[in-house]
């Protein structure tokens, strides 16, 4: 009876939040072993479809790092990674376009429909510039191949699929006003996706707990001038600056909070969502 009470307990706890996030829009960055792990997989799915069963509209942007890097590694290409970027080559690219044409993690459209996604070349020079960092010697001369970034986002296509009770899911591929194809990073995508919906929440899925700061800690909640000074001073580097930078992007751009979570631990949304406590880093406006 104890566990019964308990269980009803929990439900009591979402209670709240179910009500304020009713009709609200979630964008959710799905990356990292959640997306491979079979039972992570399982859940990350069901933890989807119970938000859009308790009212919320859940958008989903699929990254899929650790399936191209091992593909690349299959086939003799090596990852390559500029400021937490992933630099990639047209080899590179056609892997990332087979995974999408097969639908290996039942991704419904990507930037490239309906004319949802404008992207335009992304250089290292900007890539810097955007996160207020110096570049290292003759870096400012190099680009990251076919990778692109955001220009613009059209969300009417994914309002209409949100209205017809769909839960989009979109693959980081985008295109320039020539028709020229570019992929870009999934964290990225996610944030201006939110920022364009008008998002209640941006959720980054990662492997890692959340932020740290200089002495290693876990940060619970963080303001966004904090994770702006972070960034200045090299306390977040490297993987989590994509991230970071979504989120920033995200809250600048009116989304109400952003979270980064380890997607590691099972229903790792439900409770960042729905409990007090949360298990990720929420950085707040």
């Amino acid at each position: 009876m104890n566990r019964l009470i308990k269980k009803a307990n929990v439900l009591i706890e979402a209670l709240p939040y179910i009500r304020t996030f009713k009709g609200k829009t979630i964008v959710i960055k799905y990356g990292g072993h959640a997306m491979t792990d079979a039972p992570l997989k399982e859940r990350f799915a069901q933890d989807v479809v119970l938000l859009k069963y308790v009212g919320l509209n859940p958008v989903i942007v699929h990254g899929g790092g650790p399936q191209i890097d091992k593909m690349l590694q299959r086939v003799g290409i090596e990852a390559k990674f500029r400021h937490g970027v992933r630099v990639t080559d047209e080899a590179t690219m056609e892997i990332v376009d087979l995974l999408n044409r097969h639908g290996g993690l039942a991704v419904g459209l990507s930037g490239k429909d309906g004319g949802l996604m404008l992207s335009r070349p992304l250089t290292a020079k900007a890539w810097a510039a955007s996160l207020e960092k110096d570049l290292d010697d003759g870096e400012g001369d190099e680009d990251f191949g076919l990778v692109g970034e955001v220009q613009s986002i059209d969300p009417t296509l994914v309002r209409k699929l949100q209205q017809d009770n769909y839960i989009p899911v979109i693959a980081p591929i985008g295109t320039n006003r020539e028709g020229d194809t570019y992929n870009i990073n999934a964290d990225l995508v996610a944030g201006a996706m939110a920022a364009a919906l008008g998002a209640e929440k941006l959720v980054m899925m990662t492997d890692v707990k959340g932020i740290r700061d200089a002495k290693g800690r876990h940060l619970s909640t963080v303001s966004r001038k904090d994770v702006q000074r972070m960034v200045k001073k090299g306390t977040i580097s490297e993987g989590m600056l994509p991230k970071v930078h979504a989120c920033l992007d995200a809250l600048g751009g009116g989304v109400g909070k952003a979270h980064i979570i380890d997607g590691r631990i099972p229903h790792a949304i439900l409770l960042e969502v729905f409990t007090h406590k949360g298990i990720g880093t929420e950085i707040a406006s």
